[in-house]
């Protein structure tokens, strides 16, 4: 199986689009449908927009508007990050606010703070962010807490702005650096990304990104790890990289899985005898928010118990009700579940609540004993290309039909 391109790096990499007037091409970008939102949004904002087989074109040139409607913003959050390439490109923009979703409250207060910081008028109006800058200047943005799209609206805006730029408590996940690396062909500079504190020169204009191509998917290729790790299974996982997933690795490992690294592939055995650990999730390079759905599935049918403690998003646990109609043994204590391994999983009717649980239940249902059908997965096309096909390649039953 491959790993394809990294949806949380390609859709901050579009926006950066936005700050040139030119023809980008970016390649090894997955068919998700957040991609294809982000495409949708780029087009009402003027811009062109083609895509086949992994290669994209966005034409800048011909972007002429500055508001982001709500009707796009809302089915994505990711859309806030046109934000800051908006106040860059036209000193003013409007861009819906981004609202809630099904794992809790994710407010942009920071992306608002550094916004202000750098000489930016921001207004709430009408359920809209109204920003206006005259002068826009590098300074130092220290962000109360660590957000990556908050570091990256703030990093697209700073890469234009008059003097240098200095981020503290800056996000440190790959694929802001990805994004620094795409802004940095551009013309950009950039130094530091991967690590809590980065510092932007501002240039007075960039240039557009000709074939760049997007780090693997790393949450995809510990979700496809989980999948090898669940049966007595032999899985060679291709076009990842192992430096991102070692908070994954580490515990996998502890679990009794198997893990062996090849270059830009990673083999995968499960032993058939899964030992039950702890976990707690923490920004990278901690224990990844994004893996713990999918993490939580190999605890449910582990040997022992479990305490899975969720750091990030509290409310990311609507999953386990679902699981619970499998016969998982899970209870909610606080911001922490507790799993007790069974010895079998049963296959029933479950329904996904957002992108990461939707791939934790199709897991769930590789180990369930009969039928398990798993409805609303409009959100596993949010994030993962064709995850059942790849899944049917190595032998597991699975297939979609239409509700």
């Amino acid at each position: 199986m491959s790993v394809g391109g990294a949806k949380n790096a390609v859709l901050p990499i579009m926006a950066a689009c936005i700050l040139n007037d030119g023809e980008n091409t970016i390649s090894n970008v997955p068919d998700l449908a957040d991609v294809r939102t982000m495409m949708e949004l780029l087009e009402t904002l003027g811009a062109r927009c083609e895509y086949a087989d992994g290669e994209l074109l966005v034409d800048s040139r011909t972007i002429d508007r500055y508001k982001a409607p709500y009707d796009l913003v809302k089915t994505m959050r990711a859309s806030v990050l046109v934000l800051g390439p908006l106040v860059a490109r036209f000193k003013k923009a409007e861009v819906s606010l981004p609202g809630g979703c099904a794992i809790g409250e994710r407010p942009i207060d920071q992306h608002i703070k550094g916004l202000r910081i750098l000489g930016t008028s921001v207004q709430l109006e009408d359920g809209y962010v109204s920003a206006v800058a005259k002068k826009l200047e590098g300074t130092t943005v220290p962000f109360d807490l660590s957000t990556v799209t908050g570091t990256e609206n703030i990093m697209l805006l700073a890469s234009v702005c008059e003097g240098e730029t200095v981020i503290l408590n800056a996000a440190c996940e790959p694929e802001v650096v990805d994004l620094a690396n795409a802004l940095n062909l551009m013309g950009a500079k950039i130094e530091g990304a991967g690590t809590d504190i980065i510092t932007i020169t501002g240039v007075s204009s960039l240039g557009p990104l000709k074939g760049y191509s997007i780090m693997p998917d790393r949450i995809e290729a510990g979700t496809l790890m989980i999948a090898g790790a669940l049966n007595e299974s032999d899985l060679l996982i291709r076009n990842c990289r192992f430096e991102h997933l070692g908070a994954l690795a580490g515990k996998l490992l502890q679990t009794g899985t198997e893990i062996e690294k090849n270059g830009n592939s990673i083999r995968v055995r499960g032993t058939g005898k899964i030992k039950s650990i702890d976990f707690s999730t923490l920004p990278y390079p901690g224990f990844p928010t994004d893996m713990q759905a999918q993490m939580m599935i190999l605890m449910c049918v582990a040997d022992g118990m479990s305490v899975i403690t969720e750091n990030i998003f509290p409310q990311r646990f609507m999953h386990t009700a679902e699981l619970r109609r499998m016969g998982a043994d899970i209870k909610l204590v606080g911001n922490s579940a507790v799993v007790r391994g069974v010895r079998e999983m049963r296959g029933a009717p479950i329904m996904a609540s957002d992108l990461r649980a939707s791939a934790s239940l199709v897991l769930a249902g590789l180990c369930g004993a009969g039928r398990t059908e798993v409805s609303r997965i409009y959100h596993l096309d949010r994030g993962y290309e064709k995850l059942d096909e790849k899944l049917q390649s190595v032998g597991a039953s699975i297939w979609r039909e239409q509700e």
